[in-house]
């Protein structure tokens, strides 16, 4: 059996899909940026519930050649799960837009070339929904505008890499399926603070003081993995993009401290109280109707994700009040 490439294996996404992966059988090679990552994927994979001798690992970086023509060799299925996500936006948006567009064009012309079947590629929600629309009603059919005045850096760059990728795919003869996920939460396998579980975390240590003024999708990091192998068995999924996002309304920063508080007691007495000043903002509604009726996809409810969250956090000895 061939092996499924899973790119950017040591990441918070990553490291859940390779679980799965491996649970259910498929050999599974994995990219990473440096060998030292080894024993922390192998341990991510564990926690997972999975026996990992069924993984490899191999060197490559979205930033140069070196290594991909490896990576894919003998790999039908290939899920492109690295991607870079900034703690804060950079000054240069080419900081952010060359590498994303650059690092998925690199990994799809090496499936091409090695004429893997399909690829399964992360995008965003911020490729799909962040540009103005009257009702703020998002479907696949919806695409954010790179050229939006005042369009931060990470949503421009995730428009202009998925539509490359389109463009480059369109008649490559590996299938393309893109999977665009809202606000990815939900428990980690590694001890690495990723951006929701770094935003959970300073709302229940109470360095987040003041609720953001923002609305979101939530979608649950073992729902999007689940996501992609569906994505990636269902032959009619070729060529489309799936929406990632729980069902029911989008939240904001001041509903999730709401839920924390409600459902974890003494746990979150430090979760803000208020929401900083502004206007109120549009609150979108996502579909996933495309994902569910399709490919058969059941995503956890929002609240079981937030709450989730957290209690991994706590278990994984994250919070300041557990040193």
């Amino acid at each position: 059996m061939s092996p499924v490439l899973v790119t950017g294996g040591s990441g918070y996404l990553a490291t859940h899909l390779i679980a799965e992966l491996l649970k259910a059988g498929r050999p599974v090679r994995a990219t990473v940026r440096s060998t030292a990552r080894e024993a922390g994927l192998r341990a991510a994979v564990r926690r997972g519930g999975a026996d990992d001798s069924g993984l490899e690992l191999v060197v490559a970086e979205l930033t140069s050649d070196d290594g991909w023509a490896a990576a894919v060799a003998g790999c039908a299925e290939i899920h492109h799960v690295a991607s870079p996500i900034p703690v804060t936006q950079p000054d240069d948006p080419d900081e952010l837009i060359v590498p994303a567009r650059e690092g998925t064009l690199r990994v799809l012309r090496a499936a091409r070339d090695a004429g893997a079947r399909r690829v399964v590629l992360t995008s965003s929600f911020a490729a799909v929904g962040y540009s103005p629309k009257p009702g703020a009603e998002f479907t696949e059919d919806d695409w954010t505008d790179p050229d939006t005045p005042g369009l931060a850096p990470y949503p421009r760059s995730k428009a202009i890499a998925e539509r490359a990728a389109w463009d480059l795919m369109r008649d490559a003869g590996t299938e393309l399926v893109v999977v665009n996920p809202t606000g990815i939460f939900g428990p980690s396998l590694t001890t690495d603070l990723r951006s929701s579980m770094a935003l959970t975390k300073a709302m229940l240590d109470g360095t987040m003081s003041v609720a953001p003024r923002h609305r979101f999708g939530v979608a649950d990091v073992r729902d999007v993995a689940d996501l992609h192998v569906r994505a990636m068995a269902a032959p009619e999924a070729a060529g489309k993009r799936y929406l990632a996002v729980a069902d029911g309304p989008t939240l904001s920063f001041l509903t999730v401290a709401d839920i924390l508080r409600r459902r974890l007691g003494p746990l979150a007495a430090r979760v803000p109280t208020e929401e900083a000043p502004g206007d109120d903002l549009p609150q979108p509604v996502i579909h996933n109707d495309r994902a569910r009726a399709e490919l058969g996809w059941r995503p956890r409810p929002a609240e079981t994700t937030i709450v989730e969250t957290a209690e991994n956090l706590r278990d994984l000895g994250l919070l300041e009040s557990d040193r």
